[in-house]
């Protein structure tokens, strides 16, 4: 397969400022690569501009073979997108979800049913098949989301702040999930605010600021590169002190 996202310059503007500025980076297949920043970084636009949803002032995208925007809609029906917030379909139930998705790729609904039970179980929702939306948990709706993801068997997901708002509990099963996934292969394009889902799940990332990837590299490679610990220090350094550094420590808006 070819490289399932590379992105090459990519640029846009909004009036007057460029919010994405120059932003270049490319995922290896069966890794996952995260894309961190500080809220206004010009993440969201970036996922945009991959997706086609957002169509760039200048740069090169290619996802899953596909160049992009120019064909974007069939490059999305080789990808999995879970969305920073939950839209699933309240009026259906579980299941019923999953059976909708999967035809918007195109697929019939034999097929789409012989993939339920696998999804269902992926998300630990077996019993829950026939449940409408509104009686599950958060949770329950974040692992729905994440199996609705692979309805089409996608080359690539792209993972919008999938755990945010779950207990630890929750997060941690999605991380199982994820984990699970990568072990089979897939290739994953994370946004996350949790340093420790970053670490954890990220074999490369980048870190953005003010529309510019400002470090690239492996989680513990960072580390080494930008922080420096004491023989007393009462902890060890960890990505969270880097992204600190780079970042800033006052708030975004």
């Amino acid at each position: 397969m070819a490289t399932p996202l590379e992105v090459i310059d990519l640029r846009k503007r909004y009036g007057g400022r460029e919010v994405v500025a120059g932003v270049s980076f490319a995922l290896q297949k069966g890794e996952c690569f995260g894309l961190l920043g500080p809220n206004g970084a010009g993440k969201t636009t970036t996922l945009r501009c991959c997706l086609g949803l957002t169509v760039p002032d200048s740069g090169s995208i290619t996802m899953v073979g596909e160049p992009v925007p120019q064909r974007a809609r069939e490059a999305r029906l080789r990808v999995g997108i879970v969305p920073q917030f939950d839209n699933l379909d309240p009026d259906f139930s579980a299941a019923e979800n999953l059976l909708v998705f999967g035809r918007y790729f195109g697929l019939d609904d034999a097929t789409i049913r012989t993939r339920i039970p696998r999804l269902l179980e992926f998300a630990g929702l077996t019993s829950k098949a026939a449940v409408k939306i509104p009686q599950l948990s958060g949770g329950m709706k974040r692992r729905l989301t994440l199996a609705r993801a692979l309805v089409n068997d996608p080359d690539l997901l792209v993972l919008d702040e999938p755990t945010t708002g779950l207990d630890p509990q929750a997060r941690r099963l999605i991380w199982d999930r994820l984990q699970g996934l990568l072990a089979e292969g897939k290739t994953i394009l994370l946004t996350t605010h949790f340093m420790e889902e970053a670490e954890r799940l990220c074999q490369r990332l980048a870190i953005m600021d003010e529309g510019r990837i400002i470090a690239e590299g492996l989680p513990q490679t960072l580390i080494a590169q930008h922080i420096s610990v004491s023989p007393s220090s009462l902890r060890p350094a960890n990505l969270e002190d880097v992204f600190l550094k780079l970042t800033g420590h006052e708030l975004r808006d």
